[in-house]
């Protein structure tokens, strides 16, 4: 079978994917809010371990932003391994410089799609997204 469809033609919908955030800084979950709502992804927000997994496990949302304290984030993340929720991409969220020794062993987790220390840069976040949720951007609509 002949595949005629142009470049980027089998991306999806963002506004057909569900981005759980998940973030003890409410300043932090905010900024994340920002980002991946003008990226055009449904959002579901919570603010502890417990909710994470909860939430998880009951939406099972396409992609989780990862971002709690770092004991926090680890426990979710290893609860997030044990049921159904153990295919979720995940990307961990640091407020710190995490040592490179960590950072690796953190990698490596097998749902751990990416790692990102200190703010996120709002072009770079959107795109990450939208590749790995094999979306394509929103078309803004230009104001005249």
């Amino acid at each position: 079978m002949t595949n005629n469809s142009s470049p980027g033609s089998d991306c999806g919908n963002p506004q057909e994917k569900t981005i759980l955030i998940a973030s003890d800084d409410e300043m932090r979950r905010e900024l994340l809010y920002y980002i991946v709502q003008k990226a055009g992804f449904r959002i579901e927000k919570v603010d502890s371990a417990r909710e994470t997994i909860e939430k998880a496990r009951t939406i099972l949302p396409d992609l989780i932003l990862l971002g709690l304290n770092p004991h926090a984030s680890y426990e979710a993340l290893r609860e997030l391994q044990t049921d159904e929720a153990v295919n979720i991409p995940i990307i961990l969220l640091s407020n710190h410089k995490i040592d490179p020794s960590t950072a690796e062993l953190l990698r490596q987790e097998p749902n751990v799609k990416g790692l990102i220390q200190l703010l996120p840069d709002a072009t770079n976040l959107a795109a990450l997204l939208h590749r790995l949720l094999m979306t394509k951007p929103p078309v803004e609509s230009k104001k005249e």
